[in-house]
């Protein structure tokens, strides 16, 4: 009998060890915080797979944050995204209007604020940055080690080459790198902020390897693609992409280039393949610069 019992108990044992090792891990949640940066204004990524994702303002918005879920599911990775986005509007309106919404334990958060970082003074990067420090706050008082990072975006085109733009008469590529510099200022100087996530000087990079063009005004030189959409201040498929590729690479950790020959979504938004290897390996060579930098 006792011999019996003894083999019984041991084989529940082995049971219920062996349930625990099949049991499924619980997935990184993700929270992207932004506006028609983040959710793909002007392009096929607004709508792309709004069913990958939960969207707070129930918008049925797929944007950036279905890539990123798309490039995960393909890299074998589990995760639960989620975003709060509206147009136009910086980070001291979701902290101020969308903290009820917000306000939860998440694993990651990725914060977009306005393009020119103060939509009445441009260039002013002071009402930003207070806004991502008091929600980096927020986050981490909910889940003390949730990984907050903020966007550096691109430069507008509209605001380059127009007069009355902030950066009007300057590189196409200095918008991009101003932003890109108070971005990494922010974070070096701490108060919540994990890392910045490089997609401006991403797209300096795509221009200076001679894969976008730097001037939409004068007309798409043959062979090279726009990372505008119609308006020359969003993006367009091929630059949301890009976004998305670089915002994956620095949560996940996963090299970008590691999607070729299994990734769909390039496919889907009708990237040529050329073009959508060549964004991939300009993603990867941002964030390894990026990593060296620090």
């Amino acid at each position: 009998m006792r011999s019996s019992s003894i083999h019984r108990s041991i084989a529940a044992a082995l049971a219920a060890a062996a349930l625990l090792a099949s049991a499924p891990a619980f997935a990184r949640t993700i929270l992207f915080v932004g506006n028609s940066f983040t959710f793909g204004a002007n392009s096929p990524v607004e709508r792309y797979r709004p069913d990958l994702v939960n969207d707070l303002n129930n918008e049925r918005v797929g944007g950036v944050p279905a890539l990123f879920k798309t490039f995960a599911d393909e890299a074998g990775l589990d995760w639960n995204v989620s975003l709060e986005t509206s147009g136009g509007k910086d980070l001291a309106y979701h902290l101020n209007e969308k903290r009820a919404v917000i306000d939860r334990v998440w694993d990651v958060v990725i914060l977009q604020g306005y393009s020119t970082l103060d939509a009445q003074r441009p260039g002013d990067p002071r009402r930003h940055v207070a806004a991502a420090r008091a929600l980096a706050s927020m986050f981490h008082r909910r889940n003390p080690n949730a990984q907050v990072d903020l966007v550096a975006t691109w430069s507008r085109a509209d605001q380059t080459y127009k007069p009355g733009g902030r950066w009007f008469g300057q590189p196409i590529t200095r918008m991009a790198d101003d932003l890109g510099l108070v971005t990494r200022q922010a974070v070096e100087k701490g108060n919540g902020l994990h890392a910045a996530i490089p997609v401006g000087t991403a797209w300096n990079r795509a221009i200076a390897e001679g894969l976008a063009d730097p001037n939409p005004y004068d007309g798409v030189a043959y062979g090279q693609i726009d990372l505008w959409t119609w308006d020359q201040y969003h993006a367009s498929a091929a630059g949301y992409y890009l976004e998305a590729l670089v915002t994956f690479g620095i949560v996940t950790g996963v090299d970008p280039r590691t999607l070729e020959g299994k990734e769909r979504a390039a496919a889907d938004l009708g990237l040529e393949p050329r073009v959508a290897t060549r964004l991939r390996s300009i993603a990867a060579a941002e964030i390894a610069a990026q990593r060296t930098e620090r």
